[in-house]
């Protein structure tokens, strides 16, 4: 959703015309990729982290509009919300050091927003969900004044026939309730990771970042409370799949995990995009077919928690990313950085296995990351061939080592692995994520939400990774 539109008023002509285009377009993707007209190269890694402007008390700043100005970086964009940002991440070749170099990028971007928020007397925070966000703070008046964020919540609600969201999260405490607009999905900051590989094998890093969403959320869990309520490890995960639902099925739902992998092609998630979703913007471009300017606007409106994106490479050709949306923001960079490795070491090594579809069948996938989603690494999950275990205990013994051995492939700096990869393994060694050490400092402290924030914003800044820190 990072395109803007130029006008947030359509006409039945408007949604006539972008589904012509659309259909036209996802046509002309099919038939591109079969005749591998796409680019072949290797991979290439990149990052979104979304972040919040926070105020002296800790609470959301809506001043996006402010800090942007004065920061005037490109690669730092608005939000849904004017409480928050997006920091994008240059793509890097993923071999040597790219690990190292994708930390120092994001120090020094995440070093020169710290600046700017400071000049404002503001700080920026990356966490999943903030704790000390109210209902009152998720309104249309905190709205980012960007034309598709209007237009994106007129359609959803249009789409409801004006019934009003509805929350309904059953974790340690229970939170049901209405809202009249999607500005819930202001409060759900991820790390997104960009991989972009052979089109020719994107089908089965499709399907392996699916099965593997289960382990990326265990390891990485920092969004616990919500309205002051204790609910699932990463409650950004339901929270986010109901602030923009425009209804209750699988293909109506805007934010999912989907119902089945890919088999016959990457194409076959496009054409479930263009038949089965309806469409948000029908913002109709003056383009070539061959810019799939309609199909990537159509995408952008579609959150799968592994989503395929189109791109351009350098060299011109149109490329596929796979884009894994599960992970939460924060806690240290050091902690993201971690996560990266993790997920694109695993994710090559599994590249080598020809039949874990079979072995994981989806409906086994989805039930693990939905339980890891809502208990963290202690879940229990299913494995290759139905072996059960908890996902803390998988990712020592089993992912750990395949991991480390992925990265290996690839070249990447053995020591920038080895440093990653045990960022992650004291992690579950210690059995601290963010969302476990924000739950024990509640239990400590008690319901102190300003000072939740406040601990957690100073145990960020040190930059230490979240396992070492302190209650």
């Amino acid at each position: 959703m990072g395109q803007e539109i130029t006008s947030s008023n359509f006409s039945q002509g408007d949604f006539d015309e972008f589904s012509r285009r659309l259909q036209d377009e996802t046509d002309l993707l099919r038939q591109m990729l079969s005749d591998n007209a796409f680019d072949q190269s290797e991979p290439v890694a990149g990052y979104e982290l979304e972040a919040w402007l926070t105020d002296a008390e800790g609470r959301p700043s809506p001043s996006n509009d402010r800090f942007l100005e004065l920061l005037g970086d490109p690669e730092v964009v608005a939000e849904l919300a004017l409480f928050n940002i997006e920091l994008n991440g240059p793509p890097r070749k993923l071999t040597g050091h790219a690990l190292s170099q994708m930390q120092s990028d994001l120090e020094a971007r995440w070093g020169r927003c710290i600046e700017t928020a400071g000049h404002m007397g503001l700080n920026l925070i990356a966490i999943g969900t903030l704790p000390t966000v109210r209902r009152h703070d998720l309104c249309l008046e905190n709205m980012s004044q960007l034309k598709r964020y209007r237009a994106l919540n007129n359609q959803v609600l249009r789409l409801r026939e004006g019934r009003p969201i509805e929350l309904d999260i059953e974790g340690r405490d229970s939170l049901k309730l209405q809202h009249e607009d999607v500005m819930m999905e202001a409060a759900t900051t991820s790390f997104q990771l960009h991989m972009k590989i052979d089109a020719r094998q994107a089908t089965r890093y499709y399907n392996l970042s699916k099965i593997i969403s289960a382990p990326m959320v265990a390891i990485s869990t920092n969004s616990p409370f919500l309205f002051g309520k204790q609910l699932w490890e990463e409650t950004r995960i339901p929270l986010f799949e109901q602030a923009v639902s425009v209804g209750g099925s699988d293909y109506s739902r805007r934010v999912t995990f989907g119902v089945r992998y890919a088999s016959g092609g990457i194409h076959e998630v496009f054409d479930a995009n263009s038949r089965r979703y309806p469409v948000l913007l029908p913002t109709v471009s003056d383009t070539r077919p061959e810019e799939f300017a309609h199909l990537r606007l159509h995408n952008g409106t579609l959150w799968r928690w592994t989503r395929p994106l189109i791109g351009f490479s350098a060299n011109g050709k149109p490329h596929i990313r796979i884009e894994h949306r599960s992970i939460a923001a924060g806690p240290t960079h050091a902690d993201e950085i971690a996560n990266a490795a993790f997920f694109f070491g695993l994710i090559t090594a599994l590249m080598q296995y020809d039949n874990i579809e079979q072995r994981i069948p989806h409906i086994v996938s989805r039930h693990n990351f939905y339980a890891a989603a809502k208990t963290g690494m202690d879940a229990s999950v299913e494995w290759l061939d139905g072996k059960e275990t908890s996902l803390r205990t998988l990712v020592l013994q089993e992912l750990l080592p395949l991991a480390r051995k992925g990265l290996s492939s690839l070249d990447v700096d053995h020591d920038e692995a080895d440093d990653c990869l045990h960022i992650i393994e004291q992690r579950l060694l210690t059995r601290q994520t963010g969302a476990k050490w924000q739950r024990e400092w509640v239990a400590k402290h008690g319901p102190d939400w300003r000072g939740l924030v406040l601990d957690y914003a100073e145990n960020q800044a040190s930059g230490k990774p979240v396992h070492t820190w302190k209650i």
